[in-house]
């Protein structure tokens, strides 16, 4: 089997398709064949160190998170799950392994995959939709009627929030480019601004849940939004932001947090119709390094990029 692994944390350089041996899984574990995985920023960003305190210094260490694909074995106590469902998900975020031909992930990170949903589309769900769902949902207990401004709202994770937010019988505005704007009436989103031509401080509406999805946004300016009542939901935490949110209940850090019942209500979610997101570019596993490295240098595509790989 081969998958795509590291030796040292860097740049697209350290990147490298490699054979491996597939291990057995434990207790509460699958082991997944995959067919498709969807590329995330996280990817890199574990590869470049970003998260090393967390990674730690053990290599050769492997990459991807999202994927789809067939379960092959289970471990003790599974009960979810036979061989041959199948499933999509998220791999356990510290070993990755999405990006190779099979990999061992726990069992509350998967859900069986519908029937009317293709490999593709599955494939795209699990990051995105989850950091939705943890801040629209569990953070902020969203609730029919009420109002969300989604910042990054034509991006995967916002393209999922502004899905989940209607979902729940909530409105929806949001920003993004002026390129983005007819997909972001597709979506539904009520009122969409162009990143470029507004300044969110001196915007007069105010939401019960302001989303920055793209990770820009000051905290001053979404807590403004929030306005007195309302919550800020933050995608980029830092210790600082953690701290500060001890202090200010409205500031609300996120951190992407798998579930068996958010990947459920997913799964329901998308054979119900209610979220899809879109894909933009495919390329087979033996040309998955260099179309990595091009998104991570700031190639922009208009939907997820997946590697296919079975």
């Amino acid at each position: 089997m081969k998958r795509i692994q590291y030796y040292a944390y860097g740049g697209p350089e350290t990147m490298k398709l490699e054979d491996f041996v597939l291990e057995t899984p434990g207790q509460g574990q699958v082991a997944a064949k995959v067919k498709f995985t969807a590329v995330n920023p996280i990817d890199w960003k574990m590869r470049q160190g970003a998260l090393k305190m967390m990674t730690g210094k053990s290599f050769p260490r492997t990459m991807g998170v999202d994927f789809s694909g067939t379960v092959i074995s289970v471990g003790a106590g599974v009960t979810r799950f036979r061989p041959g469902d199948a499933v999509f998900g998220l791999a356990r975020l510290k070993q990755s392994g999405a990006l190779g031909e099979a990999f061992v992930t726990n069992e509350s990170f998967v859900a069986k995959k519908p029937d009317n949903v293709s490999f593709e589309e599955a494939a795209c769900l699990g990051t995105p939709g989850v950091t939705a769902w943890n801040g629209l949902v569990d953070r902020a207990a969203l609730k029919g009627g009420q109002s969300v401004f989604v910042n990054g709202c034509t991006g995967a994770v916002g393209e999922a929030a502004v899905q989940i937010a209607r979902m729940l019988g909530a409105t929806a505005s949001g920003r993004c480019s002026a390129e983005a704007m007819p997909r972001a009436h597709e979506l539904g989103v009520q009122k969409p601004f162009d990143y470029r031509k507004t300044d969110l401080s001196a915007l007069t509406d105010r939401f019960d849940v302001v989303y920055d999805t793209a990770a820009v946004m000051p905290a001053a300016t979404g807590l403004h939004l929030a306005g007195k009542r309302g919550v800020f939901l933050d995608i980029e935490p830092t210790p600082a932001k953690f701290l500060r949110s001890l202090f200010n209940r409205k500031l609300k850090p996120i951190v992407c947090t798998p579930r068996a019942d958010i990947l459920d209500g997913l799964a329901r979610a998308a054979r119900e119709g209610k979220l899809r997101l879109p894909v933009a570019e495919t390329v087979p596993l033996r040309e998955a390094i260099p179309f990595i490295a091009s998104l991570e240098k700031g190639r922009r595509i208009a939907g997820k990029g997946l590697v296919a790989i079975a």
